[in-house]
């Protein structure tokens, strides 16, 4: 009887083992699975698709959107921000591609390019970029349980856009809000000398008199719309014809064209200057995102 007893006994612990080590498979397996998250880049120059680890494209952008001297919590925020928009366009592509490596979308740097951006500074700007990256690993931003498209910029002109000024779309997360960190930043108001001849090319007006009849602006200050010669641009062409750093600017006439711009970049939610000077000012990078990012939720990834 004895005997039959621990052999049931036996039996029993053989089981729960099995069940306990299938339980522990399967957990390792989820766990990998989440550290799996692919995305493929498009190169624009020479078209080949490149499928990345994720979390080693997220180190590419960092390093290729954002000064890689810029504060901690500043590098984490701009972490958040990518992997939350490179997400974004994961789960909407209908591409063979989820993403292109350049300004299109968010730029994409390798570690040869890196390389030969930092040069003999490389090992300690890679370690200070991966572990922001690393620390900030699987977060992402939502909205009404979405994960957002993330737009940023480098530098506003003391408030961000609203992106329906911008791109024509209602994102209630991307409306303006005030940025007047950047107005410290070295660089904030340049001044651009233009030639007329060049100026009326680009434009297709003509030379012969340049007059300015009508200039609409928004709230933020950046125009929407500037007429030139009877002819009305959008202020997002305009800045895109003449290489302009911002759409926040003023224009003199004289012999040459000068235009004086503040600010960098289309305004629409975080200002990557605005966010370095918050860093520095002692806010965390979930402070900074969601100051730039309105009613957002800073979430873990479920996959």
């Amino acid at each position: 009887m004895k005997k039959r007893y621990l052999l049931i006994i036996i039996l029993i612990l053989c089981v729960i083992a099995i069940l306990s080590s299938f339980d522990k498979k399967t957990a390792f397996f989820q766990n990998e699975d989440k550290k799996n998250i692919n995305v493929t880049i498009k190169n624009s120059d020479t078209k080949e698709e490149t499928k990345l680890d994720l979390e080693e494209y997220i180190i590419g952008v960092v390093a290729g959107e954002m000064p890689a001297s810029f504060h901690e919590e500043a590098l984490k925020a701009q972490a958040i921000a990518a992997r939350s928009y490179a997400l974004y366009k994961i789960n909407t592509t209908s591409q063979s591609y989820d993403l292109v490596n350049d300004i299109t979308n968010q730029v994409y740097i390798t570690k040869e390019e890196m390389l030969e951006k930092w040069q003999e500074n490389y090992d300690y700007y890679y370690e200070k970029i991966k572990i922001a990256v690393l620390e900030t690993k699987d977060l992402v931003m939502e909205y009404d349980g979405q994960i957002i498209s993330a737009y940023y910029f480098a530098m506003s002109n003391g408030s961000t856009e609203d992106v329906s000024l911008v791109f024509g779309e209602n994102r209630e997360y991307l409306t303006s809000v005030d940025s007047q960190w950047d107005k410290n930043v070295k660089n904030f108001e340049v001044t651009t000398e233009i030639n007329k001849e060049e100026f009326c090319n680009k434009l297709a007006i003509d030379c012969t008199s340049i007059t300015i009849s009508d200039i609409n602006r928004s709230n933020t200050g950046r125009i929407n719309n500037i007429t030139i010669n009877n002819k009305t641009f959008s202020g997002t062409n305009f800045r895109n014809i003449l290489g302009l750093r911002s759409t926040d600017f003023d224009i003199e006439i004289t012999d040459k064209i000068f235009i004086t711009t503040r600010g960098y970049g289309h305004g629409v939610g975080m200002s990557q200057y605005g966010a370095n000077e918050m860093a520095k000012n002692g806010y965390t990078y979930k402070e900074i995102l969601n100051h730039y990012y309105q009613n957002v939720d800073i979430v873990e990834l479920n996959v």
